[in-house]
């Protein structure tokens, strides 16, 4: 087969596990990758950067369990490269630190087929940091060296020349030897190490599950095993361990540990878990609202056009805001034909996103809710006066009814629809009832309802599950319907705003 029909296969490190430290050029190739052969990886959301249509073929591999055999993946890479497609191996860490990548290398080079190597952040010096442990510092060691742990050093033919690695580094490294943690620390004793040479070992590093125990060569093993701590792990040894005590920055963070649900639709979840993520947590993403278009865009089109007989445009969400100027610009049409309308967001996220269209909204409410909305409008003559509300299919009628009360004719016309999204819940539903689960949050009444509806059938267990979870609600509208449907809220913040519920979560976990 000539090169020109020849695809391309790219050996790509995944890193660590934390979605931060994938490198922008992975990202960019797990994007347009035509077949993407992975390990197991500590993060399977980067699975979500791959195209709709790209073929995704799970070879991992873990201790006791093997999917495909070396030898059958080398193949299967070369296979697809040859049909002219895009392949990306994307392995856990580095493709080149214990990742097997050079000899996929290789097998590629006899194929004729071009090949890039995409490095990733090794799990052997990002782990320690996460754990507080910099592997050299000018105080302590100028050397480290990295060891494979997967294999028995007490074998006859060891690869491993113990009686130089034992005090020829200052610190050490090894990856993948928690199950063999007792051996490594009796050959590196056996060969010279001082047993009370400090040891640290990390499991899950960079994700909010970690856990670091500290020890010595003499006590470790019968550590770990107390704590519990199994694959996948990484061991530190050398003086530079004590350093953990100080500059431990990853496990103080104060929602560190804490698994949080987060059932806000998928298209606006990512601020609010960028926040908790960022203060430690591990969330839990079961989007219980689906944003989609309207069923006909009639009644939308038809108030656009005749906008200049409105006196007042309110809205009353960021999705209002989105698809309504999403249309206006769909039609032809500019902001000049707002130009003698006055406009009202019911909330300081609601105003932003008006002001991102280039308008200062004329009213923004001091409570974040329909009834702010309305208190804003008491005193104001509404008889003869036009109202639009662009907003979801299905949504309290209060704000149109009160408005109608006080003289104003009210158009209320579809934007957008929430629909529940076609998700299983038996993952989650093992998770709470293993106890699994520390919190619920919830950022609007439609997202406890479509909560529990997800969960048909099992209405009496969930409510089980929840005894124990914590329920964070946005609001008192939201926090209502919760009560109602028989959970006990424990955090409604007193601005109505994700930045508040958030800072309510830290201070709920905090004791504050």
């Amino acid at each position: 087969m000539s090169s020109i029909n020849k695809g391309k296969a790219y050996l790509v490190g995944a890193g660590p596990g934390d979605p931060g430290l994938l490198t922008l050029r992975a990202k960019e190739l797990i994007e347009k990758a035509d077949v993407i052969i992975y390990d197991y990886l500590a993060n399977e959301s980067f699975l979500n950067y791959a195209g709709n249509d790209a073929e995704l073929i799970y070879v991992g591999k873990s201790a006791g369990s093997h999917t495909m055999k070396q030898g059958d993946i080398n193949r299967l890479i070369c296979e697809k490269a040859l049909k002219g497609l895009n392949v990306v191996r994307l392995k856990g860490g580095d493709p080149f630190i214990f990742g097997r990548g050079g000899e996929e290398a290789q097998e590629l080079v006899n194929a004729g087929i071009p090949f890039e190597v995409v490095p990733g952040v090794t799990s052997a010096i990002a782990v320690p940091a996460y754990a507080g442990i910099p592997l050299t510092h000018r105080d302590y060691t100028a050397t480290v060296a990295f060891i494979t742990g997967n294999e028995d050093p007490a074998k006859e033919q060891s690869n491993i020349d113990w009686a130089k690695i034992s005090t020829g580094a200052g610190t050490l490294v090894f990856l993948m030897g928690v199950g063999n943690i007792e051996a490594i620390a009796g050959e590196l004793v056996r060969h010279g190490r001082t047993p009370n040479t400090p040891v640290a070992v990390i499991h899950r590093g960079t994700l909010p599950a970690q856990k670091t125990v500290k020890g010595t060569l003499n006590n470790i093993a019968d550590i770990a095993k107390k704590e519990g701590i199994r694959p996948p792990g990484i061991i530190v040894v050398g003086d530079i361990v004590k350093l953990r005590d100080e500059l431990n920055w990853f496990e103080v963070r104060p929602l560190f540990g804490k698994r949080i649900i987060v059932t806000r639709a998928r298209e606006q979840a990512s601020r609010f878990m960028a926040g908790l993520t960022e203060l430690g947590a591990e969330c839990i993403e079961f989007p219980t609202i689906e944003i989609t278009p309207p069923v006909s865009r009639d009644g939308m089109d038809r108030a656009i056009r005749s906008l200049v007989d409105y006196h007042w445009l309110i809205f009353t969400s960021v999705n209002g805001v989105d698809y309504f100027f999403r249309r206006i610009f769909d039609l032809g049409m500019d902001l000049r034909i707002l130009c003698k309308i006055k406009v009202a967001a019911i909330g300081p996220k609601t105003a932003e996103a008006v002001q991102k269209m280039g308008i200062n909204p004329d009213m923004v409410p001091e409570e974040y809710k329909a009834e702010g909305v309305i208190e804003a409008f008491m005193g104001k003559d509404l008889k003869g006066v036009n109202i639009l509300i662009p907003r979801a299919a299905e949504a309290r009628e209060v704000l149109p009814d009160e408005l109608r009360k006080m003289g104003a004719r009210v158009d209320v016309v579809e934007a957008y629809r929430t629909v529940m999204p076609d998700t299983g819940a038996e993952k989650l539903g093992g998770m709470l009832e293993k106890g699994e689960i520390d919190m619920a949050t919830f950022t609007s009444s439609s997202t406890v309802t479509n909560f529990i509806s997800m969960f048909k059938g099992q209405e009496d267990k969930l409510k089980q599950w929840m005894q124990d979870v914590a329920v964070a609600c946005i609001g008192p509208i939201t926090a209502k319907t919760t009560e109602e449907n028989g959970f006990n809220v424990s955090i409604t913040p007193k601005d109505y705003t994700i930045e508040a519920l958030t800072g309510s979560i830290v201070e709920y976990f905090s004791g504050i």
